[in-house]
């Protein structure tokens, strides 16, 4: 297919995104995407919530009610948006984002961030392991199939201040008991990104062009992402690194934490022994545990590159972000 540019568009047609929905405006990952597309000053962003919605959304935000069960409520609220970003907990409904691509192809909106904030959704190896793979794939086959819209996934590991803080089946650390599970001597690095840093990337992508000017402009435009992914990361790191943080944090020595050794693989695989007794929390240790096998991990800068240096993102200070963590595992139990 030949190279489209915006010179040889219509009359009236603006190169830039400008309307952006989003499912989940007031979460976890969303409030911060929220936040830094407002702070552009590019953007008019509508939260896509329910009726009964009562999370706290920033100022600034336009709010459009739906009824997940009446699509035309879902059609309307996506009319003139370009752009619908889709954040929500992988245990939705998994008809709701059915529901929601298939309005925002009848609404013509053209782009859609699926809800694919996670580890590379193009490695099929590890998707299938951890039981989520099959499942975001038909999301964006979906998409494509419908052909009305393009995705962009956003890979950017672990959420890294949650899944610290998150309990002992994430990274491994238990901070009210000063324990921690070490795999394979926590020497395997991964890809993790902060909150902040997933809502920066998210502006900083959509404030990209929509497609280059003319054959001679190389800068980057939401076009070279078309049914791609966008590879970010705020820390490559093992759970050593981690440990170095924590301590450096909590002003404590090795010598104060009790350490068990074992492999990623021993634990993925009492992971899934926990899950088949029922115990939701195995599905946690083997999801992160798969992250961490010697021969394929979640370190997917290694094999894909990132796009930190063309999204303009931050390096980050991550003893911040360990402090964070370890507050956020006092301020709630983990789940």
């Amino acid at each position: 297919m030949a190279q489209t540019y915006a010179s040889n568009q219509p009359q009236g047609f603006e190169n830039h995104i400008k309307n952006v929905a989003i499912v989940g405006a007031g979460g976890n990952v969303g409030k911060f995407i929220t936040e830094a597309l407002l702070k552009t000053g590019k953007h008019h962003v509508t939260a896509i919530t329910r009726e009964d919605g009562s999370n706290v959304l920033p100022a600034g935000v336009n709010i459009a009610k739906v009824n997940y069960d009446d699509q035309s409520s879902l059609v309307a609220a996506l009319q003139g948006q370009e752009v619908l970003v889709i954040t929500m907990s992988v245990m939705a409904p998994p008809e709701q984002q059915n529901k929601l691509i298939e309005a925002a192809a009848a609404a013509g909106v053209p782009w859609i961030l699926p809800n694919e904030f996670g580890g590379d959704p193009l490695n099929y190896e590890i998707g299938n392991d951890i039981f989520l793979g099959a499942t975001k794939k038909k999301y964006r086959d979906y998409i494509e199939q419908l052909g009305k819209s393009s995705w962009i996934g956003i890979a950017c590991g672990f959420w890294y201040e949650f899944s610290l803080g998150g309990g002992p089946e994430r990274y491994g650390f238990d901070f009210k008991n000063r324990t921690l599970t070490l795999m394979d001597n926590g020497t395997i690095r991964t890809n993790t990104s902060t909150w902040p840093q997933c809502g920066r990337a998210v502006a900083s992508l959509l404030s990209f062009k929509i497609l280059p000017d003319n054959e001679d402009d190389a800068s980057p435009c939401l076009a070279n992402f078309k049914n791609k992914c966008v590879y970010i990361s705020s820390f490559t790191i093992g759970q050593r690194d981690m440990l170095d943080s924590v301590l450096r944090v909590t002003a404590t020595s090795l010598s104060d934490w009790k350490v068990t050794h074992t492999t990623a693989k021993e634990r993925f695989q009492s992971g899934q022994e926990e899950l088949r007794k029922g115990n939701m929390a195995g599905f946690g240790r083997l999801l992160y545990a798969r992250n961490f096998f010697a021969e394929s991990n979640g370190n997917f800068g290694a094999t894909k590159g990132l796009h930190n240096d063309i999204l303009g993102l931050p390096e980050e200070d991550l003893d911040e972000f360990t402090k964070i963590g370890i507050q956020m595992s006092e301020e709630r139990p983990p789940y």
